[in-house]
């Protein structure tokens, strides 16, 4: 009888401590919900297009990324060098820096080939290390090895792109709101004490693709070594955030993007919700009409999804060192792939350059929300091709093939 008695009680144990970590994960779901101040479509309006700087051709934007960028060769150093030259021009108050490593790969023999992930970040002024969590925006910029000459315009040249209109679109909304903040004595504290230390960085990362076969060694090179780097830079021991990987609140990867009709499926569980805001970001362009690109099957055709199964094992991407870290992701990547995917056509010509502009106006839109810059977004051109959304949307740009 004691033994039985013991059973039984184990078996409420588990029901109960199962249905505490369902009430705790609902709990963990709300609060997310809750951090978001819902975006007008005014700001949606705002929200500047990039114009003709996404022209394969000529575009300050993307046109100097459209080229072999093979770690190591003077490809990469050139796109590298056009990112740096964009912030330091442009956006002069967005931190840079570089996190170097050196690895052999089965392609190169014992030559150690370098890489170089570039990290731009803004942070409010009033915050130290350790005191502010950042949404971090994520694409690599390297191309394969393989065939010989291989671009890689969706593969990650167009995303590198979108990552930058995105921080040049957000930059003076960042500035407003935080001057606004400290003008009334509100930006040490912010609201509730925390909820305003949010920042915002972008990441480009290096040898992202294997050089000879994907395996676990020969795959991910700059982002198995950033990873380790932040897991291994500690904060102060008082810090909300006690190393550098545990203050990315969402790890959001861009990758494989440029093709018309993409459907992006949701991946992750534990990060559906925030899938979710990027959908209904998506029907709100398209019900404003802001967006000109084919309009077709929703990008994100798991918006409604409850249950599994979830995708997110299946496809190994720059997510998997962080996520291994306990990194929380939102995995932009289309299922099934681009039909260009890994062939010479993966080039400029064959880039949907409507989908790629609509989705720098989705991803910018959504660091906008996470940030809280309703309201401090204005429509305006931010750079001499660029226009506001719908003005930009009313011209073509040049070089655009159906697919």
């Amino acid at each position: 009888m004691t033994g039985g008695g013991e059973v039984a009680l184990s078996n409420i144990t588990m029901v109960y401590l199962k249905l505490i970590s369902y009430i705790i994960y609902a709990v963990l779901l709300l609060g997310h919900t809750r951090a978001y101040t819902r975006i007008s479509d005014e700001s949606l309006r705002a929200i500047p297009g990039p114009g003709n700087e996404f022209d394969i051709k000529s575009g300050k934007l993307l046109a100097p990324v459209l080229r072999p960028r093979v770690p190591g060769t003077p490809g990469s150093t050139a796109v590298l060098n056009h990112f740096v030259d964009f912030f330091k021009t442009s956006l002069p108050k967005w931190k840079i820096s570089f996190q170097n490593s050196t690895s052999k790969t089965p392609a190169t023999g014992d030559s150690e080939i370098p890489f170089v992930n570039m990290i731009v970040s803004r942070d409010p002024t009033w915050t130290t290390p350790g005191e502010v969590s950042r949404l971090t925006l994520v694409a690599h910029y390297d191309s394969k090895l393989t065939p010989t000459d291989f671009i890689g315009a969706t593969d990650s040249a167009a995303p590198c792109a979108m990552l930058m209109h995105t921080a040049r679109s957000i930059d003076a909304a960042l500035t407003k709101k935080w001057s606004a903040m400290q003008a009334e004595d509100i930006g040490v504290q912010g609201f509730l004490g925390i909820e305003e230390h949010k920042g915002i960085q972008i990441i480009f990362l290096d040898g992202e693709e294997a050089f000879l076969s994907w395996t676990d060694d020969d795959s991910l090179y700059g982002a198995r070594s950033l990873a380790a780097e932040m897991e291994s830079t500690s904060h102060a021991a008082t810090s909300t955030y006690h190393n550098v990987i545990s203050s990315i609140s969402l790890f959001v990867l861009l990758d494989l993007l440029g093709e018309a009709q993409p459907k992006v499926p949701s991946y992750f569980q534990t990060t559906h919700w925030s899938y979710q805001k990027m959908a209904a970001l998506y029907k709100r362009f398209r019900d404003l009409e802001v967006f000109t690109s084919t309009g077709g099957a929703n990008w994100f055709p798991d918006v409604n999804k409850i249950a599994g199964p979830w995708m997110g094992g299946l496809i190994e991407d720059d997510h998997m060192p962080f996520m291994a870290r306990g990194v929380e992701v939102l995995h932009l990547i289309p299922h099934p792939f681009p039909r260009v995917w890994h062939v010479m056509d993966d080039d400029g010509e064959h880039l949907d350059l409507d989908t790629v502009a609509d989705w720098s106006l989705l991803v910018t839109a959504f660091a906008a929300e996470w940030l809280d810059l309703d309201g401090f977004l204005e429509a305006k051109n931010v750079g001499s091709n660029a226009t506001s959304a719908q003005e930009a949307h009313g011209t073509r740009v040049a070089g655009r093939t159906e697919l």
